[in-house]
């Protein structure tokens, strides 16, 4: 009854079958662990910030470039504040506020930019403190540069002069004349009665959207397979169906032989008979 398996129509089901479910499960399985890598790096990085507020400040050139693993360490760095900026549409404890940035200039050229702390109500530069003069040290946990539209941070254009959207030395070599570093402090203790800012997570550490997207893609993987398995076997039984029913004599045999009526230049059926047994009658002479 199963012979049917080995026709090409079925050799060409079951190949696909056997190629579609290891593939699926494969994904699903890459998805998932995609998945557990983000935990176990919003994991670390709780585990790290929880351990910088405990140890000793580093100078700022020995935690550079920033990543996963320097982020949220307490850096410290000397120099001269420069320019002031304004980050507005930041919220802090469920409130709208700004942030006050101010560029710190170092010995080397470039300049740092350092979060002084956080006001609430709009970007307004008369109330943004003066930043302290002269030769300063600053102390503060060290942060990746933001990237607009992610963990946040607005993708804002057509900001007020004195303003920008994100912190990041992208935007703000546009905003000065000399080099920024690709990173940034906020300062533990904020300036002149702000609010200091938290510290957040590194990019690609959090549970964020793209976390629970990994894990709705693993769901979705394994429905295929299962899919797959259920279409397979759906199949299967249809075929066995339709061969039981033949041989029952249950379906037509579509090489029955087409009615004579239905053949063209073809006689319609026999003669019909005399009813009476007479015999033909022979025409007369006249």
């Amino acid at each position: 009854m199963y012979r049917f398996l080995l026709t090409p129509r079925w050799w060409g089901i079951n190949v696909f079958v056997l190629l579609a479910i290891p593939f699926c499960v494969f994904m699903g399985s890459w998805q998932l662990s995609r998945f557990e890598a983000r935990v176990q790096d919003h994991r670390t990085a709780g585990e790290l910030a929880e351990k910088a507020e405990h140890e000793a400040p580093r100078p700022l050139a020995e935690l550079l470039p920033v990543d996963k693993a320097t982020s949220g360490r307490q850096a410290t760095a000397s120099g001269r504040y420069g320019e002031q900026l304004l980050v507005p549409d930041r919220e802090l404890d469920g409130r709208q506020g700004f942030y006050v940035l101010t560029l710190l200039r170092t010995d080397d050229g470039r300049a740092l930019p350092v979060v002084r702390g956080w006001l609430p109500g709009d970007a307004d530069r008369a109330e943004a403190p003066a930043a302290p003069t002269g030769e300063v040290t600053v102390t503060g946990a060290l942060q990746a540069s933001e990237v607009p539209g992610e963990n946040g941070v607005p993708a804002r254009g057509g900001l007020p002069s004195g303003q920008t959207a994100a912190i990041s030395a992208a935007s703000l070599v546009n905003l000065v004349s000399y080099d920024v570093y690709d990173a940034w402090i906020t300062l533990a203790k904020a300036d002149s009665g702000m609010k200091p800012v938290p510290v957040t997570a590194a990019n690609d550490t959090g549970l964020d959207l793209k976390a629970f997207q990994n894990l709705g893609y693993t769901g979705e993987w394994f429905v295929f397979a299962g899919f797959v398995v259920f279409m397979w076997f759906r199949l299967l039984r249809r075929e066995v169906e339709s061969i039981r029913d033949a041989e029952l004599g249950l379906v037509a045999d579509e090489t029955a032989a087409v009615p004579a009526a239905g053949r063209p230049g073809e006689p319609t059926g026999k003669p019909a008979e005399n009813p009476a047994g007479d015999q033909p009658q022979q025409p007369t002479n006249a």
